[in-house]
Order: structure tokens, then C-alpha cells, then sequence
């Protein structure tokens, strides 16, 4: 009888981006929670060690003290400033400085929007961004559409990890596009995590069963219902979607499949050499 470690079993390899080890394969936006008791809660019940902001929220003069920052200090956390609200890598660029300047370490995710409507990320903006940043020793994570071909060229320019929206910002519609996500995947040679666009947990899992490193989830929680649930809901369905990766799913097939063999039943064929 085979035998299953259950701490392998929820986390059989660690999460590492720009050398930093993790167990938690969900990054946690922190924004449009009801209360800081909601989002203090919701944490803890997620098991996140990455937590995401935008900078233009934060006191950059008095970060520790800050009214979004002072609900995270008794928990060790790997902060990710984003650079939200940017409309061009110059101000994206800016920001990421800023946020270095106040201690808020070199991690950054690169948000660039080209459209306040849709919040789509700007494609060429974003790539001159990941550029200049990681040539100012950013450790960069860009927030990108789910083009193969862009992801590849943001992994080029040297991006610690990139980020594929599985639809727009807030829509929780969920992956529009799994055959893209498993493209970029398979391309990859650093972390892909999605992020946007997710509704429920079972948009996570489903992101992490296509191959995904890791999920980065804000609205789907903090406007749930009931946060701290989904949070954890969240948290079980991408370990059981990580597991499922790994263990391999079975092929697809367009007609049906017994599962026991034919041999050996009543309706089977007689096999008269065999009966000897």
C-alpha cells in the first residue's frame, strides 16, 4: 500500500521567484476589503506570504504607519508594490523608484493600463517598463495580456515572474482563453501567475491545473460574501489544482472509455483455450 506524506502532498515543490522561496502559491491584493478586520482575517485564512498594493495608496513618507501597511506588520510577508494608476513606463518607473526609496524592497509588479474602460494592460508601455526596471535591479513582475508572444518577450527582457490576466481587471469572468494560458506555459522558463479577471475558486484551480505557477487574487475575495471563506476556498482549490498538474491529468477522448475490461464478465466472449 502506497503511502502519501500530506505535507508533500499540499506543497510537492516551493514557489521561487528572484530567489525567494515560498510555500503559498497565492498572491493576495489587498484593495476593496470592508473592513482592515476583513482583510486581517482573510489573510490569515489564505496562508498568502505576498501581499500586493497599489503604491499610490501608501504614505510613502510614513510607510510603517501607513493605514493599509500597519494591518500586515505581525505577519511576515513578501510586499509587492504595483504601479496602478501608471499610463506610461515613465510613470511606472517613477512609482517603482518611489516605492524602492521608502523601504518598501525591490519586488514590483508593472500595472500599465491602456484603456480605463477595459483596464487592459498596455502591451509595448508595459515591456519599456520591465526594460528600465530590471536594468535598475527591479526584481519585476508584469501584469500583461495572455499573449503568448508578449509574455515570452516580458520573460526576455528579464521579468522575475510574468503575469497573464485571465480577463479584464474585476470582471471575475474567469480564464476566456485556457488554450493561450497552456501556450504560455509551455514557453515559460520562469513563474507564470495569473492574475485578473478571476471570479471563484474554481477559476483558481482551473489555473493551476492548466500549469500555472502561481494566482494572484483580489476582488473575487475581498467582495465575496463572506472574504474570509473564499479566502480559504481559494487557498484548497489551488492546492488541489497544483496536485492535479502534477499528478497528470488523462487524456481527452471523444467517445466513452469502460473502465473495467470486458474479459472476465458474464456478456464477454467465450474463449474455449482460455477455459482449459
Amino acid at each position: 500500500m502506497t503511502t502519501v506524506n500530506n505535507e508533500a502532498a499540499v506543497h510537492p515543490d516551493p514557489l521561487m521567484i528572484a530567489g525567494t522561496r515560498l510555500t503559498s502559491r497565492l498572491l493576495f491584493g489587498t484593495g476593496r476589503f470592508p473592513s482592515p478586520l476583513v482583510l486581517k482575517h482573510a489573510l490569515e485564512a489564505s496562508g498568502t506570504e505576498v501581499v500586493t498594493f497599489a503604491v499610490r495608496r501608501i504614505n510613502l513618507e510614513e510607510v510603517e504607519d501607513d493605514s493599509v501597511l500597519q494591518h500586515l506588520h505581525d505577519r511576515r510577508l513578501q510586499y509587492l508594490p504595483n504601479t496602478s494608476g501608471a499610463n506610461n513606463a515613465d510613470e511606472a518607473v517613477r512609482i517603482a523608484k518611489l516605492a524602492r526609496a521608502a523601504g518598501l524592497g525591490s519586488w514590483i509588479k508593472v500595472e500599465i493600463s491602456a484603456n480605463p474602460r477595459s483596464l487592459l494592460p498596455d502591451p509595448i508601455e508595459t515591456l519599456r517598463a520591465t526594460e528600465r526596471l530590471v536594468k535598475e535591479g527591479f526584481d519585476v513582475l508584469p501584469y500583461t495580456t495572455d499573449d503568448p508572444i508578449l509574455c515570452k518577450r516580458l520573460e526576455e527582457a528579464g521579468a522575475a515572474a510574468v503575469m497573464p490576466g485571465g480577463a479584464p481587471i474585476g470582471t471575475g469572468l474567469g480564464i476566456l482563453n485556457p488554450y493561450h494560458l497552456g501556450l504560455i506555459v509551455e514557453e515559460a522558463k520562469v513563474p507564470i501567475i495569473v492574475d485578473a479577471g478571476l471570479g471563484a475558486a474554481a477559476d483558481a484551480a482551473q489555473a493551476m491545473e492548466l500549469g500555472a505557477s502561481a494566482v494572484l487574487m483580489n476582488t473575487p475575495i475581498a467582495k465575496a460574501k463572506d472574504p474570509v471563506a473564499m479566502a480559504r476556498a481559494v487557498r484548497l482549490a489551488i492546492e488541489a489544482g497544483r496536485l492535479s498538474y502534477l499528478a497528470g491529468r488523462i487524456p481527452k477522448k471523444r467517445y466513452a472509455s469502460a473502465s473495467s475490461m470486458p474479459e472476465g464478465s458474464l456478456h464477454a466472449p467465450f474463449d474455449p483455450e482460455g477455459a482449459l
